[in-house]
Protein backbone atom coordinates (compact mmCIF):
# COMPACT_ATOMS: atom_id res chain seq x y z
CA UNK A 1 0.00 0.00 0.00
CA UNK A 2 1.73 3.25 -1.25
CA UNK A 3 1.74 5.89 1.82
CA UNK A 4 0.13 8.97 0.24
CA UNK A 5 -3.04 6.82 -1.76
CA UNK A 6 -4.35 3.70 0.10
CA UNK A 7 -7.86 2.67 -1.20
CA UNK A 8 -10.39 2.01 1.70
CA UNK A 9 -13.53 0.51 1.47
CA UNK A 10 -15.98 1.76 4.20
CA UNK A 11 -18.60 -0.82 5.56
CA UNK A 12 -21.75 0.31 7.87
CA UNK A 13 -21.74 4.00 6.85
CA UNK A 14 -23.44 6.43 4.62
CA UNK A 15 -25.44 9.92 4.18
CA UNK A 16 -28.17 8.36 3.00
CA UNK A 17 -30.04 8.17 6.50
CA UNK A 18 -31.89 10.73 8.66
CA UNK A 19 -30.00 9.65 11.46
CA UNK A 20 -27.28 12.44 12.01
CA UNK A 21 -25.87 9.98 14.16
CA UNK A 22 -24.14 7.79 11.51
CA UNK A 23 -24.23 10.30 9.12
CA UNK A 24 -22.17 12.24 11.75
CA UNK A 25 -19.78 8.95 11.73
CA UNK A 26 -19.24 8.87 8.07
CA UNK A 27 -18.07 12.46 7.78
CA UNK A 28 -16.00 12.13 11.03
CA UNK A 29 -14.19 8.53 9.03
CA UNK A 30 -14.07 10.81 5.77
CA UNK A 31 -12.65 13.74 7.28
CA UNK A 32 -9.47 11.34 9.37
CA UNK A 33 -9.11 9.75 6.61
CA UNK A 34 -8.55 12.83 3.93
CA UNK A 35 -6.39 14.51 6.71
CA UNK A 36 -4.04 11.90 7.10
CA UNK A 37 -4.15 11.10 3.26
CA UNK A 38 -5.45 14.05 0.82
CA UNK A 39 -4.23 11.76 -2.36
CA UNK A 40 -6.04 8.30 -1.05
CA UNK A 41 -9.25 7.01 -2.07
CA UNK A 42 -12.35 6.03 0.29
CA UNK A 43 -15.20 4.55 -0.87
CA UNK A 44 -18.92 3.29 0.54
CA UNK A 45 -20.45 -0.05 0.54
CA UNK A 46 -23.86 -0.04 2.16
CA UNK A 47 -27.22 -0.88 1.18
CA UNK A 48 -29.34 1.27 -1.58
CA UNK A 49 -31.61 1.18 -4.73
CA UNK A 50 -29.31 3.13 -6.41
CA UNK A 51 -25.30 4.21 -6.56
CA UNK A 52 -24.72 7.55 -5.47
CA UNK A 53 -21.64 10.06 -5.03
CA UNK A 54 -21.61 12.40 -2.27
CA UNK A 55 -19.28 15.78 -2.45
CA UNK A 56 -17.81 15.75 1.09
CA UNK A 57 -16.22 18.78 1.54
CA UNK A 58 -12.35 18.24 3.42
CA UNK A 59 -11.67 21.98 4.45
CA UNK A 60 -11.27 24.14 1.73
CA UNK A 61 -11.63 21.03 -0.99
CA UNK A 62 -14.86 19.16 -2.39
CA UNK A 63 -14.26 15.22 -2.73
CA UNK A 64 -16.66 12.71 -4.71
CA UNK A 65 -17.26 9.96 -2.45
CA UNK A 66 -18.78 7.30 -4.12
CA UNK A 67 -21.36 4.43 -2.74
CA UNK A 68 -21.22 1.37 -4.20
CA UNK A 69 -24.69 0.16 -3.57
CA UNK A 70 -24.93 -3.35 -2.54
CA UNK A 71 -28.94 -5.37 -1.75
CA UNK A 72 -30.45 -6.65 1.14
CA UNK A 73 -33.17 -8.36 -1.15
CA UNK A 74 -35.79 -11.45 -1.94
CA UNK A 75 -34.95 -11.12 -5.68
CA UNK A 76 -31.79 -13.08 -5.17
CA UNK A 77 -31.15 -13.04 -9.02
CA UNK A 78 -29.92 -9.35 -8.59
CA UNK A 79 -26.33 -8.64 -9.24
CA UNK A 80 -25.46 -7.18 -6.27
CA UNK A 81 -27.76 -8.92 -3.81
CA UNK A 82 -25.74 -9.47 -1.22
CA UNK A 83 -26.25 -13.48 -0.54
CA UNK A 84 -25.55 -13.99 -4.45
CA UNK A 85 -22.35 -11.85 -3.84
CA UNK A 86 -21.38 -14.12 -0.91
CA UNK A 87 -22.32 -16.62 -3.02
CA UNK A 88 -19.62 -15.92 -5.61
CA UNK A 89 -17.07 -15.12 -3.31
CA UNK A 90 -17.36 -18.06 -1.89
CA UNK A 91 -16.89 -20.05 -5.05
CA UNK A 92 -14.14 -17.71 -6.51
CA UNK A 93 -12.22 -18.70 -3.04
CA UNK A 94 -12.08 -22.14 -3.96
CA UNK A 95 -10.52 -21.34 -7.23
CA UNK A 96 -6.68 -22.50 -6.50
CA UNK A 97 -5.20 -20.28 -9.67
CA UNK A 98 -5.11 -16.79 -8.72
CA UNK A 99 -5.42 -15.40 -11.92
CA UNK A 100 -8.58 -17.00 -12.58
CA UNK A 101 -9.81 -16.06 -9.27
CA UNK A 102 -9.40 -12.27 -10.01
CA UNK A 103 -10.81 -12.89 -13.82
CA UNK A 104 -14.13 -14.61 -12.31
CA UNK A 105 -14.28 -11.80 -9.89
CA UNK A 106 -13.51 -9.06 -12.21
CA UNK A 107 -16.58 -9.99 -14.16
CA UNK A 108 -18.48 -8.58 -10.82
CA UNK A 109 -18.82 -4.80 -10.78
CA UNK A 110 -19.28 -4.85 -6.84
CA UNK A 111 -16.85 -8.22 -6.34
CA UNK A 112 -14.23 -6.02 -8.34
CA UNK A 113 -14.63 -2.68 -6.30
CA UNK A 114 -14.27 -4.37 -2.98
CA UNK A 115 -11.61 -6.54 -4.19
CA UNK A 116 -9.57 -3.54 -5.28
CA UNK A 117 -9.47 -1.96 -1.60
CA UNK A 118 -6.23 -2.31 0.07
CA UNK A 119 -8.06 -2.58 3.56
CA UNK A 120 -12.21 -2.80 4.08
CA UNK A 121 -13.02 -0.99 7.22
CA UNK A 122 -16.61 -1.65 9.36
CA UNK A 123 -18.45 1.28 11.11
CA UNK A 124 -21.53 -0.95 11.89
CA UNK A 125 -23.60 1.70 12.31
CA UNK A 126 -21.56 2.90 15.51
CA UNK A 127 -23.44 -0.10 17.74
CA UNK A 128 -24.98 -2.24 15.44
CA UNK A 129 -22.73 -4.98 15.81
CA UNK A 130 -24.74 -6.19 18.55
CA UNK A 131 -28.20 -7.87 18.58
CA UNK A 132 -29.68 -4.99 20.93
CA UNK A 133 -31.78 -4.15 17.79
CA UNK A 134 -32.51 -7.68 17.04
CA UNK A 135 -30.72 -10.39 15.20
CA UNK A 136 -32.09 -9.12 11.55
CA UNK A 137 -30.08 -5.69 12.47
CA UNK A 138 -27.17 -8.00 13.36
CA UNK A 139 -27.30 -10.06 10.42
CA UNK A 140 -28.02 -6.68 7.96
CA UNK A 141 -24.65 -5.86 9.13
CA UNK A 142 -22.53 -8.69 9.46
CA UNK A 143 -23.03 -10.01 5.92
CA UNK A 144 -20.73 -7.55 4.09
CA UNK A 145 -18.28 -7.89 6.90
CA UNK A 146 -18.67 -11.61 5.55
CA UNK A 147 -18.20 -10.60 2.40
CA UNK A 148 -14.69 -8.58 2.73
CA UNK A 149 -13.49 -11.85 4.89
CA UNK A 150 -14.83 -14.46 1.96
CA UNK A 151 -13.04 -12.08 -0.76
CA UNK A 152 -9.52 -12.72 1.65
CA UNK A 153 -9.51 -8.47 2.23
CA UNK A 154 -7.81 -6.78 5.08
CA UNK A 155 -11.21 -6.32 7.69
CA UNK A 156 -10.82 -3.69 10.50
CA UNK A 157 -13.58 -2.63 12.70
CA UNK A 158 -13.49 1.58 13.25
CA UNK A 159 -13.94 2.66 16.84
CA UNK A 160 -17.54 1.55 17.83
CA UNK A 161 -19.40 -0.57 20.50
CA UNK A 162 -18.55 -3.93 20.59
CA UNK A 163 -21.59 -6.43 21.89
CA UNK A 164 -23.63 -7.19 23.67
CA UNK A 165 -24.32 -10.52 22.12
CA UNK A 166 -26.87 -12.40 23.98
CA UNK A 167 -28.13 -14.70 21.26
CA UNK A 168 -25.91 -18.34 20.97
CA UNK A 169 -26.06 -17.31 16.95
CA UNK A 170 -25.31 -14.11 17.40
CA UNK A 171 -22.31 -14.97 20.03
CA UNK A 172 -20.99 -17.67 17.14
CA UNK A 173 -21.05 -15.00 14.21
CA UNK A 174 -19.36 -12.37 16.07
CA UNK A 175 -16.62 -14.53 17.34
CA UNK A 176 -16.57 -16.01 13.66
CA UNK A 177 -15.76 -12.64 12.16
CA UNK A 178 -13.23 -11.06 14.90
CA UNK A 179 -11.33 -13.79 14.49
CA UNK A 180 -10.61 -13.06 11.41
CA UNK A 181 -10.24 -9.50 11.26
CA UNK A 182 -7.08 -7.63 11.65
CA UNK A 183 -7.77 -5.12 14.23
CA UNK A 184 -10.83 -4.02 16.22
CA UNK A 185 -10.98 -0.72 17.63
CA UNK A 186 -13.63 -0.13 20.73
CA UNK A 187 -14.68 3.14 21.09
CA UNK A 188 -15.21 2.18 24.85
CA UNK A 189 -13.06 0.48 27.37
CA UNK A 190 -16.17 -2.03 28.19
CA UNK A 191 -15.48 -3.11 24.57
CA UNK A 192 -12.54 -4.39 24.71
CA UNK A 193 -13.13 -6.12 27.41
CA UNK A 194 -16.09 -8.35 25.97
CA UNK A 195 -13.91 -8.23 22.14
CA UNK A 196 -11.20 -10.32 24.51
CA UNK A 197 -13.55 -12.36 26.58
CA UNK A 198 -15.23 -13.56 23.14
CA UNK A 199 -12.05 -14.37 21.41
CA UNK A 200 -9.35 -14.99 24.24
CA UNK A 201 -6.38 -12.96 25.43
CA UNK A 202 -4.17 -14.70 23.30
CA UNK A 203 -6.00 -13.80 19.79
CA UNK A 204 -6.97 -10.43 20.86
CA UNK A 205 -3.50 -9.49 21.92
CA UNK A 206 -2.00 -6.50 19.24
CA UNK A 207 -5.49 -6.53 17.25
CA UNK A 208 -7.96 -5.04 19.86
CA UNK A 209 -7.42 -1.57 20.45
CA UNK A 210 -8.88 2.14 21.48
CA UNK A 211 -9.97 5.09 20.06
CA UNK A 212 -12.24 7.28 20.55
CA UNK A 213 -15.58 8.07 18.57
CA UNK A 214 -14.76 9.72 15.04
CA UNK A 215 -17.69 11.89 15.53
CA UNK A 216 -15.89 13.73 17.95
CA UNK A 217 -13.68 15.61 14.89
CA UNK A 218 -16.94 16.20 12.53
CA UNK A 219 -16.93 19.79 12.30
CA UNK A 220 -19.93 22.19 12.84
CA UNK A 221 -21.22 24.52 10.17
CA UNK A 222 -23.28 27.42 10.71
CA UNK A 223 -26.47 26.71 8.31
CA UNK A 224 -27.74 29.01 5.11
CA UNK A 225 -30.93 28.97 6.95
CA UNK A 226 -31.60 28.82 10.63
CA UNK A 227 -35.07 28.54 12.17
CA UNK A 228 -34.59 28.78 15.96
CA UNK A 229 -37.39 30.51 16.67
CA UNK A 230 -35.92 33.59 17.62
CA UNK A 231 -33.36 31.97 20.05
CA UNK A 232 -30.77 33.78 18.51
CA UNK A 233 -31.30 36.98 19.47
CA UNK A 234 -31.48 36.45 23.27
CA UNK A 235 -27.50 36.03 23.26
CA UNK A 236 -26.24 37.47 26.62
CA UNK A 237 -28.94 37.19 28.55
CA UNK A 238 -29.36 35.97 31.91
CA UNK A 239 -30.87 32.98 30.90
CA UNK A 240 -28.83 30.31 30.11
CA UNK A 241 -29.92 28.44 26.99
CA UNK A 242 -30.51 24.17 27.53
CA UNK A 243 -30.62 21.91 24.14
CA UNK A 244 -33.06 19.04 24.79
CA UNK A 245 -32.71 16.42 22.37
CA UNK A 246 -35.49 13.74 22.48
CA UNK A 247 -35.39 10.78 20.73
CA UNK A 248 -38.29 8.99 18.72
CA UNK A 249 -37.36 5.86 19.27
CA UNK A 250 -37.52 6.23 23.14
CA UNK A 251 -40.94 8.15 22.59
CA UNK A 252 -42.30 5.53 20.77
CA UNK A 253 -40.59 2.72 23.24
CA UNK A 254 -38.22 1.09 21.05
CA UNK A 255 -38.29 -0.73 17.98
CA UNK A 256 -41.26 -3.43 19.16
CA UNK A 257 -42.99 -0.06 21.19
CA UNK A 258 -43.31 -1.48 24.35
CA UNK A 259 -40.34 -0.64 26.12
CA UNK A 260 -37.93 -2.87 24.24
CA UNK A 261 -34.65 -1.02 26.47
CA UNK A 262 -36.10 -1.95 29.48
CA UNK A 263 -36.17 1.35 31.24
CA UNK A 264 -37.69 1.57 34.45
CA UNK A 265 -39.66 5.16 33.91
CA UNK A 266 -42.07 6.48 31.56
CA UNK A 267 -39.72 8.12 28.75
CA UNK A 268 -42.38 10.09 28.02
CA UNK A 269 -43.21 11.51 30.85
CA UNK A 270 -39.61 12.46 31.69
CA UNK A 271 -39.77 14.31 28.90
CA UNK A 272 -42.57 16.63 29.92
CA UNK A 273 -41.23 16.86 33.27
CA UNK A 274 -37.45 17.97 32.45
CA UNK A 275 -39.24 20.61 30.34
CA UNK A 276 -41.36 21.62 33.02
CA UNK A 277 -38.02 21.38 35.62
CA UNK A 278 -35.54 23.38 33.21
CA UNK A 279 -38.06 26.20 32.65
CA UNK A 280 -39.71 26.67 35.92
CA UNK A 281 -36.65 26.08 38.19
CA UNK A 282 -33.96 26.46 36.53
CA UNK A 283 -35.20 29.67 34.44
CA UNK A 284 -33.56 28.32 31.63
CA UNK A 285 -34.64 29.09 27.82
CA UNK A 286 -34.95 25.56 26.29
CA UNK A 287 -34.32 24.39 22.60
CA UNK A 288 -35.77 21.28 21.44
CA UNK A 289 -33.13 19.63 19.23
CA UNK A 290 -34.18 16.74 16.89
CA UNK A 291 -31.14 14.34 15.71
CA UNK A 292 -33.28 12.19 13.69
CA UNK A 293 -35.30 13.88 10.88
CA UNK A 294 -38.66 12.12 9.27
CA UNK A 295 -41.82 13.59 9.21
CA UNK A 296 -45.01 12.98 11.19
CA UNK A 297 -45.58 8.79 11.67
CA UNK A 298 -41.39 8.33 10.28
CA UNK A 299 -40.37 5.97 12.68
CA UNK A 300 -38.30 6.80 15.63
CA UNK A 301 -38.32 10.75 14.10
CA UNK A 302 -37.08 12.83 16.65
CA UNK A 303 -38.45 16.02 14.58
CA UNK A 304 -41.70 14.87 14.35
CA UNK A 305 -41.76 14.44 18.17
CA UNK A 306 -39.92 17.37 18.90
CA UNK A 307 -42.58 19.73 16.57
CA UNK A 308 -45.68 17.64 18.14
CA UNK A 309 -44.46 18.47 21.77
CA UNK A 310 -43.46 22.24 20.99
CA UNK A 311 -46.78 22.93 19.51
CA UNK A 312 -48.57 21.60 22.61
CA UNK A 313 -46.37 23.77 25.08
CA UNK A 314 -45.10 27.04 23.54
CA UNK A 315 -48.20 28.63 24.64
CA UNK A 316 -47.73 26.92 28.61
CA UNK A 317 -44.16 28.51 27.94
CA UNK A 318 -44.25 31.28 26.04
CA UNK A 319 -40.05 32.99 25.67
CA UNK A 320 -38.72 29.80 27.38
CA UNK A 321 -39.20 27.40 24.32
CA UNK A 322 -37.96 26.74 21.07
CA UNK A 323 -37.44 24.67 18.59
CA UNK A 324 -34.53 23.57 16.17
CA UNK A 325 -37.31 23.77 12.96
CA UNK A 326 -36.19 22.18 9.51
CA UNK A 327 -33.56 19.89 8.22
CA UNK A 328 -30.06 20.17 8.91
CA UNK A 329 -27.24 18.05 8.04
CA UNK A 330 -25.15 16.38 10.72
CA UNK A 331 -22.47 19.53 10.45
CA UNK A 332 -25.60 22.00 10.78
CA UNK A 333 -27.39 20.46 13.57
CA UNK A 334 -24.03 20.43 15.39
CA UNK A 335 -23.50 24.01 15.13
CA UNK A 336 -27.09 24.60 16.58
CA UNK A 337 -25.95 22.54 19.53
CA UNK A 338 -23.06 24.52 19.95
CA UNK A 339 -24.74 27.28 20.78
CA UNK A 340 -26.47 25.77 23.87
CA UNK A 341 -24.89 26.70 27.45
CA UNK A 342 -25.92 23.15 28.82
CA UNK A 343 -27.64 20.05 26.45
CA UNK A 344 -29.52 17.24 27.24
CA UNK A 345 -29.65 14.26 24.79
CA UNK A 346 -31.20 11.01 24.47
CA UNK A 347 -29.04 10.57 21.14
CA UNK A 348 -25.76 9.43 22.13
CA UNK A 349 -24.20 11.41 18.63
CA UNK A 350 -25.98 14.68 19.65
CA UNK A 351 -24.47 14.36 23.06
CA UNK A 352 -20.55 14.01 21.39
CA UNK A 353 -21.88 17.41 19.23
CA UNK A 354 -21.79 19.05 22.65
CA UNK A 355 -19.21 17.51 24.56
CA UNK A 356 -16.97 17.88 21.39
CA UNK A 357 -17.88 21.95 21.60
CA UNK A 358 -17.34 21.90 25.23
CA UNK A 359 -20.96 22.07 26.12
CA UNK A 360 -22.24 20.31 29.69
CA UNK A 361 -24.00 17.74 28.87
CA UNK A 362 -26.44 14.89 30.64
CA UNK A 363 -26.79 11.74 28.55
CA UNK A 364 -30.03 10.28 29.45
CA UNK A 365 -28.95 6.39 27.86
CA UNK A 366 -31.03 3.26 27.07
CA UNK A 367 -28.03 1.66 26.65
CA UNK A 368 -24.43 0.57 27.86
CA UNK A 369 -22.56 3.06 24.65
CA UNK A 370 -23.59 6.32 26.78
CA UNK A 371 -21.81 5.48 29.72
CA UNK A 372 -18.53 3.61 27.78
CA UNK A 373 -18.21 6.23 25.71
CA UNK A 374 -18.52 9.22 28.01
CA UNK A 375 -16.19 7.80 30.22
CA UNK A 376 -13.26 7.71 28.06
CA UNK A 377 -13.68 11.42 28.18
CA UNK A 378 -13.93 11.90 31.95
CA UNK A 379 -17.93 12.75 31.62
CA UNK A 380 -18.92 9.08 33.34
CA UNK A 381 -21.01 11.46 36.01
CA UNK A 382 -22.92 12.74 33.11
CA UNK A 383 -24.84 9.59 32.60
CA UNK A 384 -28.88 9.44 33.37
CA UNK A 385 -29.53 5.61 32.71
CA UNK A 386 -33.37 4.94 32.93
CA UNK A 387 -32.91 1.43 32.69
CA UNK A 388 -31.41 1.34 36.39
CA UNK A 389 -32.54 5.03 37.42
CA UNK A 390 -35.95 6.78 38.99
CA UNK A 391 -37.10 9.84 37.23
CA UNK A 392 -36.26 11.94 40.37
CA UNK A 393 -32.88 10.46 40.53
CA UNK A 394 -32.86 11.43 36.55
CA UNK A 395 -33.82 14.92 38.00
CA UNK A 396 -31.21 15.53 40.44
CA UNK A 397 -28.37 14.26 38.10
CA UNK A 398 -29.34 16.94 35.55
CA UNK A 399 -29.78 19.56 38.13
CA UNK A 400 -26.11 18.24 39.93
CA UNK A 401 -24.30 18.94 36.16
CA UNK A 402 -25.81 21.98 35.43
CA UNK A 403 -25.26 23.23 38.67
CA UNK A 404 -21.36 23.29 38.00
CA UNK A 405 -21.68 23.34 34.16
CA UNK A 406 -18.47 26.04 34.50
CA UNK A 407 -16.53 23.26 35.93
CA UNK A 408 -17.86 20.93 33.45
CA UNK A 409 -16.71 23.42 30.42
CA UNK A 410 -13.34 23.50 31.52
CA UNK A 411 -12.72 19.56 31.65
CA UNK A 412 -13.82 19.65 28.10
CA UNK A 413 -11.59 22.43 27.24
CA UNK A 414 -8.88 20.65 28.55
CA UNK A 415 -9.56 17.29 27.42
CA UNK A 416 -11.27 17.61 23.71
CA UNK A 417 -7.75 18.99 22.47
CA UNK A 418 -6.10 15.23 22.72
CA UNK A 419 -9.45 13.30 22.46
CA UNK A 420 -9.69 14.93 18.69
CA UNK A 421 -5.90 14.60 17.74
CA UNK A 422 -6.32 10.37 18.66
CA UNK A 423 -8.95 10.46 16.42
CA UNK A 424 -6.94 12.28 13.41
CA UNK A 425 -4.41 10.07 13.71
CA UNK A 426 -6.75 6.95 13.43
CA UNK A 427 -6.40 6.15 9.75
CA UNK A 428 -1.96 6.91 10.07
CA UNK A 429 -2.55 3.73 12.49
CA UNK A 430 -4.80 2.04 10.13
CA UNK A 431 -3.08 2.08 6.88
CA UNK A 432 0.40 1.68 8.96
CA UNK A 433 0.17 -1.73 9.67
CA UNK A 434 -1.54 -2.78 6.69
CA UNK A 435 1.52 -4.45 5.91
CA UNK A 436 2.46 -6.36 9.18
CA UNK A 437 -1.20 -7.56 9.31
Amino acid sequence: MEKQSPKICLLGASFGTSNMGVNALTAGTLKAFFEQYPSGELFLLDYGKEAVTYNFQAGDRIIPVQLVNIRFSKKFYLKNNIALLIMFAMLARCIPLRRLRRKVISKNFWLSRIAEADSIVSMAGGDSFSDIYGIGRFMYVSLPQLLALFLGKRLVFLPQTIGPFDSALAKKIAKFIMYRASAIYSRDHTGLKETEDLLGSENSRGKVRFCYDVGFVLDPLKPLHMDLDGLPELGGGNSPIVGLNISGLLFMGGYSRNNMFGLKIDYRQLVYDVIEHLILRKGAHVLLVPHVFGAEGHPESDSAVCKRIYAELKQTYQNSLYYARGNYNQSEIKYIIGLCDFFVGSRMHACIAALSQHVPVVSIAYSKKFIGVLETVGMEDCVADPRVMEEHEIIRRIDEVFEKRAVVKKRLEQTMPEVKARVQNLFNDICGTAREI
